[in-house]
């Protein structure tokens, strides 16, 4: 089979029936054409001619390119291909797999970046107003702002599985329901916080912005109705972060960094925070504990008076 149609097909797999999310498919498909190209650069233009020995040499010159790629990004494109011709050789498109000997390579562990709890409640309250404040904001959508980040704290979801939030997703007030990667769906909980914060949000500012745009179920809204993109929300956490005055860099992610390590802190177990996070290994949870350790050793080091 010729290897764009084999690409092709394989894309069609993990988005039709994997199910895999619109930016992981983009992903693959910006490594796969990559490493078309390079096929087609040596001649190699059908799956069925690829042999372990050209995906050895594609594998070590992509290594040794320059600038050096990341090791995640190398994992993640040595991951693709692996992929692509699995599927081939499951299909009986191809009679073998290439990559059966082809071994990632070894990422170097990086502890998340976590706030502190008084720099999530800076930020929380840099967003916008808490609902009970007697002060009303002069931009009604700074309401708006401090629910998307209250949610976010409070369930450690990713920034694209809040913002694909339905309003029937609240459930009764105190759950969400989360869809995560590969279409998977988790209930977690909701703190009061953030109750009140997507509460007032529902009830003052969302009604006005659903009659700027064409009706939409999407819980967050856009100034002209239309659902939140992610660049939108990960923007409102920027402005937030700078009227907070934090020098630490602050993303979408960070909350959920933050939201995992608050709760080990607090005592939580690790299996109990995969679920809640929606990891289908408690292997990637586990490196939060890492951080929780260093906290300790920290406190240790520095109260102890024979630490040192």
């Amino acid at each position: 089979m010729n290897l764009d149609r084999a690409v092709d097909a394989y894309l069609r797999h993990i988005t039709i029936e994997r199910g895999l999310s619109d930016h992981t498919v983009a992903a693959y498909r910006r490594d796969l054409a990559g490493y078309a190209a390079w096929l087609a650069a040596h001649d190699i233009l059908a799956a069925e001619t690829v042999t372990p020995a050209v995906v050895s040499q594609f594998a070590q010159e992509r290594t040794a390119s320059e600038p050096a790629p990341a090791a995640s990004s190398l994992a993640r494109l040595q991951s693709s291909v692996r992929g692509l011709h699995r599927f081939l050789m499951r299909e009986g498109i191809t009679s073998d797999d290439p990559t059966g000997k082809l071994r990632p390579p070894k990422a170097a562990q990086k502890l998340p970046k976590a706030l502190t709890i008084d720099q999530v409640a800076a930020l929380l309250d840099a967003a916008g107003p808490e609902p009970g404040d007697a002060a009303v904001p002069t931009d009604p959508l700074r309401l708006r702002d401090r629910a998307l980040l209250e949610l976010l704290y409070a369930t450690g979801a990713r920034i694209s599985e809040v913002v694909n939030l339905d309003v029937d997703d609240l459930g009764h007030g105190d759950v969400v329901r989360v869809r995560g990667k590969g279409s998977k769906e988790r209930i977690v909980p909701v703190g009061s916080y953030a109750q009140a914060a997507v509460g007032a949000y529902l009830a003052r500012v969302r009604p006005e912005l659903a009659a700027r745009g064409r009706a939409t179920p999407r819980l967050f809204l856009g100034a002209r109705g239309a659902p939140l993109s992610r660049q939108s929300a990960w923007l409102i956490i920027q402005r937030a972060a700078e009227r907070a005055r934090l020098t630490v860099h602050v993303s979408p992610h960070t909350l959920r960094h933050s939201f995992a390590t608050h709760l080990l802190q607090g005592g939580a177990d690790v299996r109990v925070v995969q679920e809640l996070l929606g990891h289908a290994s408690v292997a990637t949870t586990q490196i939060y504990t890492h951080v929780t350790v260093d906290a300790l050793r920290d406190v240790y080091l520095t109260s102890h008076p024979r630490a040192r």
